[in-house]
C-alpha cells in the first residue's frame, strides 16, 4: 500500500493560468504503473471539468522510460492488465476534448514514447536523450495501439525502422521522425510549452474538440474495441 500510495504521488496536478499541468517525478525513471495511469485518468478527469489544456511535464533528464518493469516481469496478467490500463488511457488522451501539450525533458522510451505520440503537441529538450518503441529490441510484442498511434503520427520515412526495428533517436532527429514537435534548450522548454498550452487552449472549446473527435474517433474507437483481444496474443519474451 505505501508503494502504491508512494507511486500515485509521484504525480502532481497544478491548475495554473487555465493549464492543468501534470509533472511526472519519481525520482527515478518515471516509470508506467499501475497506480500512476490510474491517477493520470484521475487527474484528466479533473482536468476536462477545470482546464482549457493539458501540460504533462517529467522529470529533469527523464520524461519516462515506459511501464513499470516490476509489474510487467511479475507475471503474464500482470503484464497484460498494465499494457490494457496503459493503452485506455493514451487512446483517451489521443481523443482527450481538450489541447494535450508534453514538455519531454528528457529520455522518453517504450510507453513514454507512445505518450508523446498521444498528445497534440510535444516539445522535447535538447540533449543526449534517447526516444523511441523499443519494444521489438526488449522482446515486447507491440500492442496494436502502439502500432496505430505511430501509424497516425509518425512520418511515414521512419515509421518500420521506429515500430518494427525499435530505431531509437535523438531529441533533434525525433523531430523528423515525428515523435516531437519541436526541440528547444533544456531552459526554454516548460516556458515554451506553458505558452503553447495556453495557446491551443484559447481556441474555441467545441470546435478543438468537435475537430479532434473527428480525427481521432474512429481509430480510437476500434483500438479500444479490440483492446481484449489484443491482450490476448500479447507477449514478453525478455
Amino acid at each position: 500500500m505505501a508503494q502504491a500510495e508512494a507511486m500515485a504521488d509521484s504525480i502532481n496536478y497544478e491548475l495554473n493560468d487555465g493549464v492543468a499541468i501534470l509533472r511526472l517525478d519519481d525520482g527515478k525513471a518515471n516509470a508506467l504503473g499501475h497506480e500512476v495511469v490510474m491517477t493520470l485518468g484521475q487527474h484528466l478527469d479533473r482536468a476536462e471539468q477545470e482546464a482549457s489544456a493539458v501540460l504533462i511535464v517529467g522529470r529533469e533528464g527523464k520524461f519516462s522510460a515506459g511501464y513499470n518493469l516490476q509489474e510487467m516481469m511479475a507475471g503474464p496478467d500482470s503484464a497484460r492488465r498494465l499494457v490494457k490500463a496503459g493503452g485506455e488511457l493514451m487512446l483517451r488522451l489521443f481523443t482527450f476534448p481538450r489541447p494535450v501539450v508534453a514538455a519531454c525533458t528528457g529520455h522518453a522510451l517504450a510507453a513514454g514514447a507512445i505518450l508523446l505520440l498521444a498528445c497534440d503537441l510535444r516539445i522535447g529538450a535538447e540533449g543526449p536523450f534517447k526516444i523511441g518503441l523499443n519494444e521489438v529490441p526488449l522482446g515486447m510484442t507491440p500492442p496494436l495501439y502502439l502500432v496505430e498511434l505511430a501509424r497516425h503520427r509518425l512520418s511515414k520515412r521512419w515509421y518500420t525502422r521506429a515500430v518494427t526495428q525499435g530505431q531509437i533517436f535523438t531529441p533533434a532527429d525525433a523531430v523528423d521522425t515525428g515523435y516531437l514537435d519541436a526541440c528547444v534548450g533544456g531552459e526554454e522548454l516548460l516556458g515554451l510549452a506553458k505558452d503553447e498550452a495556453k495557446r491551443l487552449g484559447a481556441l474555441p472549446h467545441a470546435a478543438f474538440a468537435e475537430a479532434k473527435r473527428r480525427e481521432r474517433e474512429a481509430i480510437a474507437t476500434a483500438l479500444l474495441e479490440g483492446l481484449d483481444d489484443d491482450m490476448n496474443s500479447f507477449k514478453l519474451d525478455g
